[in-house]
Formats: structure tokens, C-alpha cells, sequence
């Protein structure tokens, strides 16, 4: 397993570059970072949209708890973020851990969850995909980290309760 983890991300590491596509996968990350364009997106819904408006709001607030639980498993599991020998890491990170990718957790966790209150929302899943691949594009994770992290993200939005 871990073999085809480090090929799939040399692969993505060494193929389809160009400083228009990092640049996107830089910026993409970092309105990834800790949750911040989920939030910004579930407060704009819950203005444009009040009667689901408590629903938009646990959307917004489950971006960040899910990076809080993130990194409770980063600290259990203690997996160091991938080194490959002449490619650098094209961004930096607040931790050396790396699995599971929060920006995949977070991301894919309020997607579902924002698809369960409206399907119109769907391309938040478009949103969730290209924040999550940007981040062994650019040599921040192994594509096992984004995977499990996709996998727990969706877990989690299928599971909150999106009304109290």
C-alpha cells in the first residue's frame, strides 16, 4: 500500500504542472485553511436563506469542529507528511502530521452535509474534490491521507444533525 502511495504521489507531483495550476491548488488551500471558505459559505447561505437558516449555520460551524477532530486523529495515528527527494512541498502546513488531510475532512464533511439541506449545493462537492486533490498535487499529503480524509468528511456529514 504504501508503494502505490508514494507512486500516485510522484505522479501527481511530477505531471499536469504549470504555474497557472499551482497557483489554483495554492489558493484553493488556503481557503481551505482551518475551515475558511466553508464558513464564509454556510453564513452567506444562512443570510440569503433563513428558514434553513440553523441548519446553513451548523454547515458553517462544522468545517472547523471537523478539523478539531482531524487533528485529534493526526495525533493518534503520527503519520509524518511525505518527503520526496528534489520535489519540495509547494506549501506549508501548522503541523508535521499528515494523515488524515484536514482540508479533505473539513471540506468533504460540509459539502455532504450542506447537500443534505439543499441538493442545489451540489458543487460544493466540486469544491471539496479540487481542495482535496490540490493537496498531494502539491506535496502536502500522501493521496491515502485525502482519501481516509474524504471518507471521514462524509461520515461526518452524513451524520450531524443539521437542526436542532
Amino acid at each position: 500500500m504504501h508503494e502505490l502511495d508514494l507512486k500516485l504521489l510522484r505522479l501527481m507531483r511530477t505531471r499536469g504542472h504549470s504555474p497557472g495550476l499551482e497557483s489554483a491548488a495554492v489558493a484553493l488551500g488556503r481557503a481551505g485553511n482551518n475551515g475558511a471558505v466553508w464558513i464564509a459559505l454556510g453564513v452567506a447561505l444562512a443570510l440569503l436563506d433563513p428558514e434553513r437558516r440553523e441548519s446553513w449555520l451548523i454547515c458553517a460551524a462544522l468545517g472547523p469542529l471537523a478539523i478539531g477532530l482531524n487533528y485529534g486523529i493526526k495525533l493518534l495515528v503520527r503519520r509524518p507528511r511525505p518527503q520526496l527527494e528534489g520535489l519540495p512541498a509547494l506549501g506549508g502546513a501548522p503541523t508535521s502530521l499528515s494523515f488524515p488531510s484536514a482540508h479533505a475532512v473539513s471540506s468533504f464533511a460540509v459539502a455532504v452535509a450542506m447537500v443534505r439541506v439543499d441538493p442545489a449545493t451540489a458543487g460544493a462537492l466540486v469544491v471539496a474534490v479540487a481542495i482535496s486533490l490540490g493537496r498531494p498535487y502539491l506535496g502536502m499529503h500522501y493521496p491515502s491521507d485525502v482519501l481516509a480524509g474524504a471518507f471521514i468528511g462524509v461520515a461526518l456529514g452524513l451524520v450531524v444533525p443539521l437542526s436542532l
